[in-house]
């Protein structure tokens, strides 16, 4: 599929950076799925059809790449699988952030130095189902219609060089990006915050399509999965007062700005 898509491109003779911006995407996304690490959206393979004038071609695969995401999304660790179908069908999801952005929120690259750098060593295999796993989730953010997300993510993960300068600023500048969609509200909890009803570490809260909320916790390579109504209701409340300690979104947005300019 990926080949497929650069010839066409390349017979158009566009770069990946004006494909990009003629359909609404990203030059990286472009790259990614050339080089066969991300799956293609419908949309993607629909609008890149008629633009390149592929006569039909990139629609004919639409139905393999379904079903390749479908295997795709089996490929998670046994201990997190009963969270990602919820996610997968989320009208709502909250995160708060204190070691690494959220899985949703990953660049390829951030997402590729965490897996590399797990011990014991991930087989490449591994690594590279994961990955794309991870990346297939993403497009929860962008289906319509797409779920409400807030998150809080600790100022200190923003300044984390996970991977290096490079690696952090494509991070900084694609959740720059993710902060300007009208589904999305980042904030960040300044590392001069001296009151943090967070210190006890991350969690997520989600809210499944008709169905009542639930809290995710992840530590350690374990995931527990809250339903009790107390405990996700205390959790709700305790996210409540992060979120109101934390910098406003614009005041997040304007900081991350600043943080791409620093070395």
């Amino acid at each position: 599929m990926g080949k497929q898509v650069k010839l066409l491109r390349e017979r158009a003779g566009l770069t990946q950076r004006e494909l990009g911006e003629r359909l609404g995407y990203s030059e990286d996304l472009v790259s990614s799925l050339e080089r066969g690490r991300r799956t293609p959206q419908r949309e993607f393979l629909e609008a890149a059809d008629e633009l390149l004038e592929a006569g039909g071609l990139l629609r004919a695969t639409i139905e393999d790449v379904e079903r390749a995401k479908a295997k795709a999304r089996v490929r998670h660790p046994a201990w997190f699988r009963d969270y990602a179908r919820l996610e997968a069908s989320a009208v709502e999801i909250n995160f708060f952030s204190t070691i690494a952005p959220p899985g949703l929120f990953q660049t390829e690259a951030l997402i590729r130095t965490m897996l590399q750098g797990r011990q014991p060593l991930l087989s490449e295999e591994t690594i590279e189902q994961r990955a794309a796993s991870r990346l297939a989730r993403q497009e929860t953010l962008t289906n319509w219609p797409p779920p409400m997300v807030t998150a809080v993510i600790d100022e200190s993960v923003l300044r984390r060089k996970l991977g290096g300068r490079k690696v952090r600023q494509e991070q900084l500048e694609h959740l720059l990006k993710l902060g300007h969609l009208r589904n999305i509200a980042l904030q960040v909890l300044p590392l001069d915050c001296e009151e943090n009803p967070g210190v006890d570490g991350p969690f997520v809260l989600l809210t499944p399509k008709g169905k009542q909320q639930v809290a995710y916790l992840e530590v350690q390579g374990v995931g527990q999965l809250i339903t009790d109504p107390e405990e996700v209701r205390i959790l709700a409340a305790r996210y409540g007062s992060i979120r109101g300690q934390a910098l406003t979104p614009r005041e997040s947005l304007a900081l991350m700005q600043k943080l791409l300019g620093e070395p």
